[in-house]
């Protein structure tokens, strides 16, 4: 591969380049560079980036390479951050005017463990303000007139358009799976509390997740294998073995994967283009998916998440409410004070809720299925730039904590890409990247034929 071809890299591929000698973390993370200097002033992914430090941190890790000193799994490859976690080098400003300048004295802990593997922080990807639905300056590489959703717009189009190969992102709705869905990368939010948020903007400790993109498979289970991991800083972590995601994600499932597809009550507003993609999918799948109604228990999930997001946030915000609500967005201002008017029996009945909703998915899981599958958004990435999108298609999904991932499977008749997502038990993350990947093989095997 020719040295200006290095940012087409996949993070294995580079990794494994990397180490056997083939190329350097330099001339990578110098391709990357050029990549954005190429698009991003379209694209717009970055809200900080520091070429001279990009490359000082690559030539550093060149030379512990061969000192002949043990070296980590993504030794050398690059990765965007959302500007949500903590970087002790570079500044965290939550995409807000009232942190800007902000730079803290401590990586979160999830960068912290990027590091400890060998990553190149390359720099800050954009967020929507405070990671809520008041957009950023990104654009979607596919279409610079259409969003790239939100929140984690800048990682999702850093990945889109080959600036780097990995990203780190957040969903407390749909902030990782709607924006991977628009900009036509592989998304992946996986079980609430796998993933250490310490050290990142907190809106929901009941919603919060630490997201990742990538554009295969392989490398959401090599990102995810090295963040995954029990912090005493983040009480929903707990002490567990670590999956091994990447060993799981590229086996053969010893059986072909059952599916179930679950429309939810939102399947009235997927539009034509997604109602046919899904049509064909299931079509091809035969008697290796059934469709399945949702479950009474979980009608009233969207209402709940709501809740719990509204008065989380309003706690979590506000000192920010309190002394710089002039400066927040109305839309975020409105949630704040929504949630300032949540009625505790109201949170804590919908905090209630989730167990009973995600009993009755252990019971459909172990009928007989791996997977369920449904839309990662209504539909492809709206036109205009001053709205994220709906992320009703995820809300269920984030509001129990399940593994989910997008896959960028289908396309619009205007050519932009449509996500599937599907959707595992509690804890079966790596086994659902497993069927994901063979998902992927099948619908890319159908088309070629």
């Amino acid at each position: 591969m020719e040295l200006t071809d290095l940012h087409l890299l996949s993070a294995s591929e580079a990794a494994r380049l990397i180490r056997d000698g083939m190329t350097s973390s330099e001339e990578l993370v110098e391709a990357c560079l050029a990549r954005v200097r190429e698009v991003d002033p379209q694209v717009q992914a970055w809200t900080f980036l520091d070429e001279d430090y990009a490359l000082t941190q690559a030539r550093a890790l060149d030379e512990l390479r061969l000192s002949g000193r043990a070296i980590g799994p993504l030794h050398g490859v690059p990765i965007g951050v959302k500007d949500i976690f903590d970087t002790a080098d570079m500044p965290t400003e939550c995409g807000s005017v009232l942190y800007a300048g902000r730079t803290p004295s401590r990586d979160a802990t999830a960068v912290s463990r990027l590091r400890a593997a060998g990553a190149v922080i390359m720099g800050k990807t954009v967020t929507t303000e405070f990671a809520y639905f008041s957009p950023g300056k990104t654009r979607n590489p596919h279409s610079p007139g259409h969003t790239p959703g939100g929140s984690s717009s800048g990682s999702a189009a850093a990945v889109a358009a080959n600036m780097v190969p990995l990203a780190l992102g957040s969903q407390t709705n749909g902030s990782t799976i709607r924006p991977a869905a628009y900009c036509g990368v592989i998304g992946f939010k996986p079980t609430h509390g796998l993933i250490s948020r310490h050290g990142a903007l907190a809106l929901s400790r009941t919603l919060d997740h630490v997201g990742a993109f990538a554009n295969s498979v392989e490398d959401i289970a090599l990102l995810a294998e090295q963040i995954v991991g029990y912090d005493e800083n983040d009480p929903d972590t707990r002490p567990r073995a670590r999956p091994p995601f990447v060993d799981v994600a590229a086996e053969e499932p010893p059986l072909a994967p059952m599916f179930v597809f679950i429309k939810t009550p939102h399947w009235e507003s997927a539009d034509e283009d997604t109602r046919e993609g899904f049509a064909e999918i299931i079509g091809a799948l035969g008697n290796q998916v059934e469709e399945v109604e949702l479950f009474p228990s979980a009608g009233d999930a969207w209402q709940w998440h709501q809740s719990i997001m509204s008065a989380e946030m309003a706690y979590n915000l506000e000192r920010e409410w309190r002394t710089g609500g002039a400066l927040l967005s109305e839309q975020l201002r409105s949630q704040i004070e929504r949630g300032r008017e949540v009625r505790a029996t109201d949170y804590l009945s919908a905090l209630a809720r989730i167990k009973l909703v995600n009993d009755s998915f252990i019971e459909l899981f172990e009928q007989r299925y791996d997977a369920i599958l449904t839309p990662a958004a209504p539909g492809a990435a709206p036109k205009g730039l001053d709205s994220t999108g709906d992320p009703s298609f995820c809300t269920l999904w984030t509001l129990c904590g399940m593994p989910a991932l997008t896959l960028p499977l289908l396309q619009s008749r205007a050519g932009m890409p449509l996500g599937v997502q599907l959707v595992g038990p509690r804890y079966g993350d790596a086994r659902l990247l497993r069927t994901a990947r063979w998902l992927a093989a099948q619908v890319t095997a159908e088309k070629q034929e």
